[in-house]
């Protein structure tokens, strides 16, 4: 027997305890509660009928994603996505982690694509629960990683009637997806999800489907599709010709500088052989950040405003710069007359921002191992890295005398030290947006740790949800968000899912009572500092009452020892550090 729900005050006709069909009733029939129409209800559950069908839309859409290798959803249940949460119920595979905010299961999601490759997957229900995801799915469509959002709607059959919570969400979705659809039929299901999933790892970027409540418990059944049969990925090498000239123009210079971005985070290995191969430092954006060690002897850090100032200028005394998987937005840090070779598999991206010498539209690794093999060997260009090193043993040493800084309020620099004293060599640190991401990306010497941020739309808030993701996929793995006091407080809520969810993430908050970014761009563009202070909570007695654990240092003397504390400890542990609130981080010109 089946359920019916009154669409307008959610009564429920339950066939078993009315003992007659809803199909049998008559058309004069009304809800005993609100006296809405018969035709104001509509099916709910799993409907249960003696066919041979025995599963539902709902059942079909968490068995095929299932198949393709999701292993957690993020997300909230409601009224209108409530089959899918009773489907990745009754899942063996999938687990479901419930948020706080639909924005944090947004950026959950969006980290996993980020740190794994993989489709990263959440939900929300109708109306503010779709709304509510923009921002992480924004983040995700602008940096690249695979996401896909089940967007509970309202049913079908009253799309268009301005009905309760209904929004338009393939207009709201369509203009920064690159798939964005609603399953309105129960054949549709399986042909969409995969090629929402297809689509995701095409760009990559985000894909949409909306999934109204009617067509979610319609009985379904279908043979699930396989990923050997339906998800190819293959790398492809460049052309000859195009090799040739890039070849050649390596081979005709001598101050070479290779610059990586986040297209080539799975070439480390290729980079540094082609590196020491030509002798030319290697650079990086901020997203690449890590992927090489920064102790290396040709690394010269991160380039950009949240860069190092010996970076930029390498690139500036440079004769040709190879852009290794980066569109590299910089133009105005490379001067006119500087050949460049750039690799990317988009081609839309390569001349996309500068006039391109030599364009490798292919994969990454691939073109790297092809260069190292055709490439002739090089001898330092003596002159050229002597000044290159000159300004990062210059760099080092005010790192380091910013490591022995004990001033009161803290130094701002001083946390990054102690922090690199005492972090794993593979830790994951995800880094919010703030004064303190400039201190991290300038000061902190990569040498195994991976780095995440929220890169292109530079969104506060992404730092705790990409935490606990990462803490989801690598539980082993010591992990570490790095905020200010506005970006933690954005979305600290989510600490108690930190807490249920016994992910031991350690949570480092710069605490200066202000937005010191936006003072900082105020004062650059000669405003008065205004709106942008705020009273703070106790941050640590918050992770306490909460069920982790908290600790507030006002003392840099204390820092070394409270971190080896909270870093050993196997709860969600925060760390509130009372910062000098004058003392901000220049951008790089």
């Amino acid at each position: 027997m089946a359920k019916y729900r009154c669409s307008v005050c959610n009564w429920i006709y339950d066939e078993d305890k009315e003992g007659k069909p809803f199909s049998s009733l008559p058309e004069s029939y009304h809800c005993p509660v609100c006296g809405s129409p018969k035709s104001a209800f509509f099916p709910v559950g799993i409907v249960k009928t003696d066919n041979k069908i025995s599963t539902n839309v709902a059942e079909k859409i968490i068995e095929q994603l299932e198949t393709y290798g999701v292993k957690h959803i993020y997300g909230i249940p409601g009224d209108s996505n409530l089959p899918i949460i009773e489907a990745i119920r009754k899942s063996k595979k999938i687990k479901f982690i419930l948020t706080r905010h639909e924005e944090t299961a947004a950026f959950m999601a969006d980290a996993h694509g980020k740190m794994t490759g993989h489709i990263g997957v959440c939900i929300s229900i109708a109306g503010p629960g779709s709304t509510n995801l923009i921002t992480g799915l924004m983040d995700a469509a602008s940096d690249r990683s695979p996401v896909l959002a089940l967007t509970g709607q309202i049913p079908e059959i009253y799309l268009g009637s301005e009905a309760f919570q209904e929004i338009d969400q393939i207009e709201l979705f369509q203009p920064f997806t690159v798939f964005s659809e609603s399953i309105a039929r129960t054949n549709q299901t399986l042909k969409l999800i995969t090629t929402a999933i297809k689509k995701s790892y095409q760009k990559p970027g985000v894909s949409v489907l909306s999934t109204p409540t009617d067509v979610l418990v319609e009985k379904f059944e279908e043979k699930i599709y396989t990923p050997v049969k339906r998800l190819f990925q293959n790398p492809t090498e460049p052309k000859d010709e195009d090799m040739q000239k890039a070849v050649k123009l390596i081979d005709s210079n001598k101050k070479i500088i290779l610059f990586a971005g986040w297209g080539a985070r799975n070439a480390t290995k290729e980079i540094m052989q082609l590196s020491k191969k030509i002798k030319a430092p290697i650079a990086t954006t901020s997203r690449a950040k890590g992927i090489i060690h920064e102790t290396e002897k040709y690394s010269v850090g991160v380039v950009g405003s949240i860069g190092a100032k010996h970076a930029a200028q390498a690139l500036q005394k440079s004769d040709l710069i190879i852009i290794i998987g980066s569109g590299f937005r910089q133009a105005n840090l490379v001067p006119t007359n500087i050949k460049i070779i750039q690799i990317d598999v988009d081609s839309t991206r390569i001349g996309k921002t500068f006039n391109v010498d030599v364009g490798l539209v292919r994969d990454t690794q691939l073109t790297l191992k092809k260069l190292i093999q055709k490439t002739k060997e090089k001898n330092e260009e003596r002159d050229f890295l002597q000044h290159i090193f000159e300004n990062k043993k210059q760099h080092l040493k005010e790192i380091e005398e910013e490591s022995k800084d004990l001033s009161i309020p803290i130094n701002p620099g001083y946390v990054i030290q102690a922090l690199k004293r005492n972090i794993s060599k593979n830790a994951i640190i995800c880094t919010d947006v703030g004064d303190h991401t400039y201190w991290f990306y300038k000061k902190f010497i990569c040498d195994g740790q991976r780095t995440f941020l929220s890169a292109n739309i530079a969104s506060m808030g992404f730092g705790l949800p990409a935490a606990l993701s990462a803490k989801l996929d690598y539980p082993d793995k010591q992990v570490i968000c790095l905020s200010g006091d506005g970006g933690f407080g954005m979305l600290m809520a989510d600490f108690t899912t930190a807490i249920r969810e016994s992910l031991a993430i350690k949570i480092i908050v710069f605490n200066d009572g202000k937005l010191k970014n936006i003072k900082k761009e105020q004062l650059r563009d000669s405003y008065p500092e205004f709106g942008v202070s705020f009273p703070n909570p106790n941050f640590a007695e918050y992770a306490k009452t909460a069920g982790g654990e908290g600790y507030r240092i006002t003392n840099p003397k204390e820092l070394d020892k409270t971190l080896k504390k909270a870093f050993s400890s196997k709860k969600p542990s925060l760390i509130e550090i009372m910062i000098d609130p004058e003392k901000m981080a220049a951008a790089t010109k």
